[in-house]
């Protein structure tokens, strides 16, 4: 059962073991985005970026980088799980099948342990198993993680909306 999402993100109270968060959105990943981000990263593997040799390999194309389809699985779970804490670890990553440019991600996240911080009393762990898809159903990448999350009490206040009262809609000024 997936608890509500709070605007504030969830803290460490709002998890408990067997929740799954689907990600609301889907991201197709473009042939750029791959180019441009194997290049920054200095990947040197041609299956990313050389068309030519991608074509004489088994999958006749250029693959997705496998760290930027971490990077947009682990991102598309920020909202509903690291909004309010941060990264501890990865456990195990797993590509089972390959992605390429046009196809489009989506993700759920399952909680598989929550427990108190010994060394921290304001926050918490949370550890979660991620799996991301195309959009055919086929999952590409699987992950677990844990997150240290901040108990709701202890977090820090952020309010970055701006006060509109005086310059909002209908504001003559």
């Amino acid at each position: 059962m997936s608890r509500q999402r709070p605007d504030s993100g969830r803290f460490f109270e709002d998890f408990a073991v067997g929740d799954i968060y689907r990600c609301r959105y889907g991201r197709t990943v473009s042939e750029t985005d791959n180019t441009w981000f194997t290049l920054l990263t200095n990947n040197t593997n041609q299956i990313h970026f050389n068309a030519d040799y991608a074509a004489r390999t088994p999958w006749g194309r250029c693959l997705v980088n496998s760290a930027l389809t971490l990077a947009i699985v682990a991102g598309m779970g920020v909202a509903d799980l690291s909004e309010n804490g941060f990264a501890l670890g990865w456990e195990e990553v797993r590509l089972p099948n390959p992605l390429f440019a046009g196809d489009t991600l989506y993700s759920a996240t399952e909680v598989l342990d929550v427990r108190r911080s010994r060394s921290r009393p304001q926050q918490g762990i949370v550890r979660v198993r991620t799996t991301g898809y195309n959009q055919d159903g086929t999952p590409v990448i699987e992950f677990v993680r844990s997150v240290m999350v901040w108990r709701r009490d202890y977090a820090p206040s952020i309010d970055l909306f701006p006060d509109i009262t005086a310059t909002g809609p209908g504001h003559a000024g």
